[in-house]
């Protein structure tokens, strides 16, 4: 019996983890919007609305039993156990927080914020689920090895951008406080939004 509720466990865990890898891949290809916003900002922005829109209707037809091909399977096989029989709304704050970034924030500071999105929020969750096994109080169940991993990933590729070592110190440590927060899926808007906001004002002020 104990055994057998061991293995269980172990399936349910593997099975949650094959969904956030799924997820946070997802997540991760995202570092690669920047470089289509740079060439062809006004397309790139009007390709992410539109698909944001289409999603979203997707969404309203898989609750009400109408499964769009490729869309409602990828939803599915994404969504986490807190969306069952919900609107999944992930994918439409990592679309809303990229699009405000790239509108109100000028290149190069749009860039870090789109990458302490796909790097941070994105590679701290995989950490967490893999190799957390101490909770952070008062985050609603995130680790230390997940913030560290968020830490590590913004202070990185901000650095990549800004060659600031200060400001991107300071960006990672926003950026891992922010990633602590229960805030579900909207630390998909937080993130990219305050962190390419602060690293265009102190990057211009400093």
């Amino acid at each position: 019996m104990f055994c057998t509720r061991i293995g269980i466990d172990l399936k349910k865990h593997f099975i949650s983890l094959k969904k956030e890898v799924f997820r946070k891949t997802i997540h991760i290809c995202t570092a690669f919007v920047p470089l289509f916003i740079h060439f062809y900002k006004i397309p790139a922005i009007i390709c992410l609305v539109c698909a944001a829109v289409l999603y979203s209707i997707s969404e309203i037809l898989r609750l009400k039993g109408v499964c769009v091909p490729l869309i409602s399977s990828i939803t599915v096989a994404a969504a986490r156990k807190r969306d069952d029989n919900k609107f999944v709304l992930g994918p439409v704050t990592l679309v809303l927080g990229i699009v405000l970034c790239s509108i109100l924030w000028k290149e190069p500071f749009s860039t870090v914020g789109i990458f302490s999105l796909a790097f941070g929020d994105g590679l701290a969750s995989l950490a967490g689920k893999t190799f957390g096994r101490v909770e952070v109080p008062l985050t609603g169940g995130k680790t230390a090895a997940g913030s560290l991993t968020c830490f590590a990933a913004v202070f990185i590729s901000g650095f990549f951008v800004l060659n600031n070592s200060i400001l991107c110190f300071f960006l990672a440590l926003v950026a891992t406080l922010i990633e602590g927060l229960p805030l579900k899926d909207y630390d998909n808007v937080l993130i990219p939004v305050v962190i390419g906001g602060l690293s265009q004002f102190f990057y211009l002020h400093m």
